[in-house]
């Protein structure tokens, strides 16, 4: 349920990407050109920073949110199943008992109506993690497409180049200077803007 997960592996592979490049147009620079690069190299070192995205989906409240709306969706998607599941049980136990009791055409009537009770907990199961999974993928990409419009128009601001992203469960960045970490501000705004959206809402 971890979408968080897609989105850091997104930010390192246009990060890299990125990163490529303008090494390959610094390289050129200093080719074409004989200016002292010390001053230079250090602005763009300033323009480097990243997100700790472990962090982030642990205090981005509107992360936080959408994770327990749809972890509140799957215990009563599952207790529902599990209700229905332990009736079924009862059932089948309630036939094996008295089967050896029934005539030919009331087993018949019991086994397929245990045949159908058997059928709508599959369907319900399919049912339930296909809406789940509909909205997790919905809900998720809500949440991706605020926090990477909201890095874009703090990038513009700042004059940000690159925005990478670290995680210590998926390090696609080894090593990375905390001088370069905007990680704290990036949630205090992210966070200042959900609250006056859902302030919003109430009005």
């Amino acid at each position: 349920m971890n979408k968080l997960l897609k989105f850091t592996l997104g930010l390192a592979a246009v990060a890299t990407l990125a990163a490529c490049n303008q090494q390959a147009n610094n390289q050129s620079n200093n080719t074409n050109t004989s200016a002292p690069a010390s001053s230079d190299s250090t602005d763009k070192q300033e323009k480097i920073v990243y997100v700790n995205s472990d962090t982030l989906a642990e205090k981005y409240q509107y992360f936080v949110d959408v994770r327990n709306k749809l972890e509140a969706k799957v215990t009563k998607a599952r207790n529902d199943l599990q209700a229905k599941g332990q009736a079924y049980q009862r059932e089948l136990a309630e036939y094996n008992q008295k089967a050896a009791t029934m005539s030919a055409s009331e087993r018949q009537a019991a086994e397929e109506r245990l045949i159908r009770h058997q059928n709508d907990l599959g369907q319900m199961d399919q049912k339930a993690s296909t809406s789940i999974a509909e909205e997790e993928q919905t809900e998720f990409t809500k949440v991706y497409t605020t926090i990477t419009d909201y890095l874009k128009r703090h990038s513009e601001e700042n004059g940000y180049r690159l925005v990478l992203t670290y995680s210590k469960t998926n390090p696609a960045v080894l090593y990375a200077d905390p001088v370069m970490d905007i990680t704290n501000q990036v949630i205090d705004a992210l966070n200042e803007e959900y609250k006056k959206k859902n302030e919003e809402k109430k009005k």
